[in-house]
């Protein structure tokens, strides 16, 4: 992997949590840490894949779709 060093500023709590999940071993180094949280970050804010997906459907036609297959269903449903 290619990397590059940088200098941050944290606030002081959340290097303290930082550190915490380091001591614990759920994370090798702070560096790691950092990685995965800008990582995941990154993959939010760009939607994913299904944030991509759904994005190519058109609502008007998609309920539609669903208006018509309630109205088949509707007098398969039980009663309660």
């Amino acid at each position: 992997m290619n990397t590059s060093k940088i200098a941050i500023t944290i606030e002081k709590n959340l290097l303290t949590q930082v550190d915490r999940l380091v001591v614990e071993r759920r994370f090798p180094n702070r560096s790691r840490v950092f990685q995965e949280a800008v990582r995941e970050k990154l993959v939010r804010m760009g939607g994913g894949r299904l944030a991509r997906e759904a994005a190519k459907l058109n609502p008007q036609f998609e309920q539609k779709l669903a208006d018509e297959g309630l109205a088949f269903e509707v007098e398969e449903w039980p009663e309660y």
